[in-house]
């Protein structure tokens, strides 16, 4: 700053008398001294960063902000058909009304013997969530999907180790979302190697190169999405996991909760870790945001040490049908325990859990079951509607699909980013863009329906895609 004695409104202990009192405490005269002590002077920076000079006035500040903001072009002002991981699905208004309070409002939570409220309402989340999957079990909120799957398969990787066994692999679809295998591959590195198996014609898991892959003494996990990241139904569940486990393997699967109201929990059909996202329970998009995964299993105590994150469970007092709430072996995790946790953890998505407890309550079993039905039929109506337009292969795979298909735009001569780039001149978002991270399925986009596409909105891309691809024969 050119007036050093400046005092920044938003920037705390920057009056210069406060400032001084802070450096005479270290010891040193300025701050770059600090700056100085620590980072070689072949990596310092000398000059003065590009930053334009502060806002000082809030009004102003928030005018440009708004500014900045408004350059973005959101759902709801054009119609999306983007998904892959991050849903625009309705959000309930009690959702918003009660994460809102104050006693909710942060992603933490305070020690067993001071907030029993929050506490409650994580224990009424897993409990819900618990019966949602057909499982004993629920952690705490992990960072997203993402993290809730790498951290399954290093699970895996701790249980076979626990049980004598050192094994250094775990096997994956050839459909896996690739955001999701890049961050795994990152976290497993040193720990585990990721073999993809084969898919086959309707997308599901070859189970001949499953066979031929599993090993007795080093396979750790198999893990499959159902429905997949390209949205069929990944119809082998319960083959896989009689392979898996007669090869000493664990199962893990990832569902898509939106869809558990009205398919089978892969739980019932043999998996041992089950993970996912809870985005679509009542958290917005967010510009990428609202995103909190979970990592869920039976009762098997040898699985639960295994958790790198809180669980939340109910104790008896010492009072008569009075309960308490607190976290159950504490020592797993790295607030038990920094140096011998598991695994690092966060506990930034708290608020997402309780956001999806209150879903859930307000929906109930029959709110879920008419929420999983909608997304299938429309996303059914949406695929015989685009398969009346010449020169696309619509839903690649075939069969049923919940929430997401595969549109081919080879047949037209056109790229799926050229389609993409058309649709938005419509004020549509067209699917995402597969080439790059799905070569062999040629030029093509995964198109997302949930329960708020409406029959206008399909018939209006339908129409676009017309217009866009004429003349393909």
């Amino acid at each position: 700053m050119k007036n050093k004695e400046f005092v920044h409104p938003y920037l705390p202990n920057s009056v210069p008398e406060i400032k001084k009192e802070m450096l005479d405490t270290v010891g040193v005269g300025s701050i770059e001294e600090i700056y100085k002590s620590i980072i070689p002077d072949d990596l310092l920076f000398k000059g003065r960063l590009d930053l334009p000079e502060p806002i000082v006035n809030e009004y102003e500040l928030k005018k440009h902000v708004m500014g900045i903001l408004d350059k973005d072009i959101t759902t709801e002002e054009y119609t999306s058909f983007l998904g892959a991981g991050c849903y625009k699905h309705q959000v309930p208004a009690i959702c918003d009304e009660l994460n809102m309070r104050g006693e909710f409002l942060t992603a933490y939570c305070g020690d067993t013997y001071s907030d029993h409220g929050k506490m409650q309402a994580f224990f009424e989340y897993a409990s819900m969530m618990a019966e949602l999957l057909d499982m004993d079990v629920v952690s705490y909120t992990t960072y997203d999907v993402t993290q809730s799957v790498i951290s399954s398969f290093r699970m895996a990787k701790r249980y076979w180790k626990a049980a004598g066994k050192d094994t250094d692999t775990v096997l994956i679809p050839e459909t896996m979302c690739k955001e999701v295998l890049s961050a795994a591959e990152s976290y497993c590195r040193g720990q585990l190697k990721l073999v993809s198996v084969k898919a086959g014609a309707d997308g599901c898991m070859d189970l001949e190169d499953l066979k031929a892959k599993l090993s007795s003494n080093k396979t750790a996990a198999v893990f499959y999405e159902n429905p997949s990241y390209l949205g069929f139904f990944e119809k082998n569940a319960e083959k896989i996991a009689e392979l898996a486990h007669k090869a000493g393997a664990l199962v893990i699967a990832q569902p898509e909760v939106a869809s558990l109201g009205i398919v089978e929990s892969p739980a019932n059909l043999g998996a041992d870790l089950v993970v996912g996202d809870i985005q679509p329970l009542g958290m917005h998009i967010q510009f990428g945001g609202g995103q909190a995964g979970f990592i869920a299993c039976q009762q098997d105590l040898a699985l639960l040490k295994q958790f790198p994150t809180y669980m939340y469970g109910i104790c008896r007092t010492k009072e008569e049908g009075k309960f308490g709430w607190g976290r159950a072996m504490n020592y797993r995790s790295s607030h038990g325990s920094r140096e011998n946790a598991n695994e690092y953890f966060g506990t930034e998505t708290g608020l997402w859990g309780i956001t999806a407890g209150i879903y859930l309550a307000s929906m109930g079993p029959q709110g879920m079951y008419e929420l999983g039905e909608s997304i299938l039929q429309k996303t059914a109506y949406a695929i015989e509607e685009l398969s009346k337009i010449k020169g696309l292969k619509v839903n690649l795979f075939g069969g049923c699909n919940f929430q997401e298909f595969v549109v081919n735009f080879d047949g037209c001569g056109k790229t799926a980013g050229e389609v993409n780039k058309a649709l938005l001149e419509k004020k549509i978002f067209g699917g995402k863009d597969l080439s790059r991270e799905f070569p062999q399925y040629g030029q093509s986009s995964l198109y997302c329906i949930s329960e708020l596409t409406t029959e206008e909105d399909i018939a209006a891309l339908k129409a676009a895609l017309e217009e866009i691809v004429g003349g393909c024969k």
